[in-house]
């Protein structure tokens, strides 16, 4: 058995990899899972606002980070909606404009009642990175002077009575890079006094924790942390059991925890394994 594993083609284990993240996705595994204090401060940051509150929703990424990201903006999405908070999307990202299309479909077709320009609204795409936001504190229709579909700012209930960004009551930013969630700290949240979350990638998460938890109130880290939200979510609002094969399903996030899971496992297996052979071999004397 150790000669078989000594002598084992790689193409086996890419093959067994390759079946490890198939099998997950095909059964709709769902491992274990556990939200974390994290994940419960960024969900009270906009449950304990009362009903109604205007948060500033910016989504900064593109469809090269959508895996990580998109559950989560669509679970913030769905709070929004729950609580009839009044929602201002924007994007500092090109490509992130067809994801609040996305959103704002979640909110036209899973909430009677609310409807655009009253309830939530679109700034679309403007360029610039923090430049944008530098100016959106200080005057937002000197900036935008339509919305994403060219209706003029004065004539959207939403926006027609607000003159900056600091008539926010909240900041929510999923974010893949830069500009993104470090720009609206430096930018927004502490000189305006404004109070935020965000979800980012994996990779960004150890930048952005030494802003927790002033001016952040809380950071979902990649697939985890949007996992660890929908947990919450289904807690708190058992109807997203109905939505589990919507198009954006509530449970994306925790769905994609499945392959990672045991991909995950199988490489453990495979570094113990090879560790075993290898002091096995040295204690025979065929390797040093």
């Amino acid at each position: 058995m150790v000669n078989f594993l000594r002598n084992l083609d790689r193409r086996w284990i890419f093959l067994l990899m390759g079946v490890c993240v198939a099998v997950p996705i095909l059964l709709r595994f769902l491992p274990p899972n556990s939200a974390t204090q994290m994940d419960r401060s960024v969900f009270n940051a906009i449950e304990d606002l009362p009903d109604g509150s205007r948060i500033l929703v910016s989504f900064d990424f593109d469809p090269g980070s959508q895996g990580e990201l998109l559950p989560m903006a669509m679970s913030f999405t769905r709070h929004c909606g729950f609580k009839r908070h009044k929602v201002y999307f924007m994007c500092l990202w090109p490509l992130g404009e067809p994801f609040i299309e996305d959103a704002m479909k979640i909110l036209d077709t899973e909430f009677e009642g609310l409807e655009y320009g009253t309830d939530y609204m679109s700034f679309g795409y403007k360029p610039g990175g923090e430049a944008v936001i530098k100016n959106i504190i200080v005057d937002w229709k000197k900036l935008f002077i339509t919305d994403s579909r060219k209706q003029s700012l004065e004539d959207i209930p939403m926006t027609a009575n607000i003159k900056s960004a600091k008539a926010m009551d909240l900041v929510v930013n999923v974010c893949a890079g830069d500009p993104g969630a470090k720009q609206w700290v430096q930018y927004a949240a502490t000189p305006a006094g404004l109070p935020m979350v965000a979800g980012c990638t994996g990779v960004q998460a150890p930048l952005l924790y030494p802003y927790i938890p002033d001016p952040m109130a809380g950071l979902l880290a990649a697939i985890k942390g949007a996992a660890g939200y929908e947990q919450i979510m289904i807690e708190e609002y058992p109807i997203l059991e109905d939505f589990k094969s919507a198009r954006f399903s509530s449970t994306a996030a925790f769905q994609r925890m499945g392959p990672q899971f045991v991909a995950h496992l199988l490489m453990l297996v495979l570094i113990l394994l090879g560790n075993f052979i290898f002091f096995l071999d040295r204690k025979r004397g065929g390797t040093r």
